[in-house]
């Protein structure tokens, strides 16, 4: 079988190629939930090089994901490359990419040859379909990233240093600067590090100073799940991991007179308690009450030691993320396919989401934007009712959203105190900073977020 596209890009096309060949491409291109790249941090298009994913959502362990394993079979310098199948679940595949120039932009032709195997035959319709949605996907994503880096291009490339790189939004930022131009600096929990990483134990207040010596930003995305069962023994961890890095980190900017000038710091809208009815949450808000506000609270104040001493520090405040690799999208996809999906709180509470691209570009914009400082809410400017979004969900899946998860469901996963902060949420979560400090998002509605994230 054979599948042909062609998607046009307003960039030029050295710009394209460039994108192409740099760390992250391969990230980037590829769905979360579909695939992850085993050496995220490689990169180029040059001939012989083998490529390796494991399929799947990260969420599964390793010998429920198949290896996936690509090589450069061609390259050449005009802008055409391609992959073959070394190992994989098709019986054949060849992927030949085109970069043409178009006018000032960019013409991306993409020709497949594929066979599925002989048992599987009878999906080759199938197979074309969602072939066709992922070549459509990655020209959303690399059209979107492209202006995304348009944006910051009159600004000098910086040496970023990320903790959590290797969780969902980690991987997925790290791939984004990297693609920029960038360089990206893994911070990593053990001892015999790699090319680029930098070794840290936030547990022991392990950090050497002169392992950041070269960095301009640190992003600290380290954290425990919160999406698990609340025991004491989880709240300790899930408090000590944010709270220790972050003050380590903090403490180890305010020390060093010529460290990295930016400290981006992960953190939560839970900062707001869980329900808060018929209110525009803003920045400015004192907070609510629950385990997560309070989390949040000192957190944030973690990180006031790099503040105090000059370092700009930028919290971003994440709602609810979107994708299909994990988050609270994932876990609602099964019952919605099997047409039993519904609304998980009470049909007017509303709903602060975010697409899994969109908060990832939050973080690289307050990474590169010198004047962002402080707490900014990382949603979307939409927010939508629990009925809304399970509508909106339904209509993208093509299946009802008419029977609502049973309260007891989530509790009985979840435990009562984490389905009471995570699931019976009401929060109207303002976005205006965001947009005033000059961040566009890719995803303004909820449809077009879930139909870029879903493939669909």
């Amino acid at each position: 079988m054979r599948i042909e596209t062609v998607h046009r890009i307003a960039q030029p096309q050295p710009d394209v190629l460039a994108w192409h060949d740099r760390p992250g491409a391969l990230v980037r291109l590829t769905p979360p939930g579909l695939a992850s790249a085993e050496e995220p941090a490689a990169g180029g298009l040059r001939a012989g090089r083998l490529v390796g994913a494991r399929l799947g959502p990260p969420v599964l362990p390793d010998p429920l994901r198949p290896r996936w394993i690509l090589r450069h079979a061609e390259h050449d310098s005009s802008g055409r490359f391609v992959d073959q199948q070394v190992h994989g679940p098709w019986r054949t595949w060849q992927h030949e990419h085109r970069l043409e120039a178009d006018g000032d932009g960019t013409a991306i032709r993409d020709s497949i040859e594929l066979e599925l195997p002989r048992r599987l035959e009878r999906l080759t319709p199938v197979a074309a379909s969602q072939v066709r949605r992922l070549l459509a996907f990655r020209a959303r994503q690399l059209r979107d990233d492209l202006a995304f880096h348009a944006r910051y291009a009159d600004q000098p490339r910086r040496t970023i240093a990320i903790t959590g790189s290797s969780g969902l939004i980690g991987t997925q930022l790290a791939a984004l600067l990297e693609t920029g131009g960038h360089t990206v600096r893994r911070m990593v929990r053990e001892s015999d590090v790699g090319p680029g990483e930098i070794s840290w134990d936030p547990r022991a207040a392990e950090l050497d100073p002169a392992d950041l010596e070269d960095v301009d930003v640190v992003v600290n995305l380290a954290g425990r799940s919160i999406a698990t069962r609340w025991t004491a023994s989880a709240r300790r961890e899930i408090r000590d991991s944010r709270i220790n890095g972050t003050m380590l980190i903090s403490r180890t900017l305010a020390g060093m007179q010529d460290g990295p000038s930016t400290l981006v710091q992960a953190s939560a809208i839970g900062a707001y308690g869980p329900r808060r009815p018929e209110e525009l949450l803003t920045e400015a808000d004192p907070g609510g009450e629950g385990f997560l506000a309070d989390l949040v609270r000192d957190w944030e104040r973690a990180g006031h030691a790099a503040a105090e001493a000059g370092v700009r520090v930028a919290q971003v405040r994440t709602g609810l993320s979107l994708s299909d690799a994990g988050g609270p999208l994932l876990p609602q996809l099964p019952l919605f396919l099997a047409g039993m999906g519904g609304r998980l709180t009470d049909g007017g509470a509303m709903t602060s989401w975010i697409s899994l691209d969109d908060i990832v570009r939050v973080f690289a914009h307050a990474a590169l934007s010198a004047g962002m400082e402080g707490p900014v809410n990382g949603v979307g400017s939409e927010p939508v009712t629990a009925h809304e979004f399970a509508r909106t969900l339904g209509k993208v899946l093509h299946r009802p959203a008419l029977l609502p998860v049973p309260s007891f469901g989530p509790k009985l996963v979840l435990g009562t105190a984490a389905a009471d902060e995570l699931i019976e949420v009401d929060q109207n979560v303002s976005s205006a900073r965001l947009e005033a400090s000059g961040f566009i998002p890719a995803h303004g509605r909820l449809e077009d977020a879930l139909r870029h994230v879903l493939r669909r």
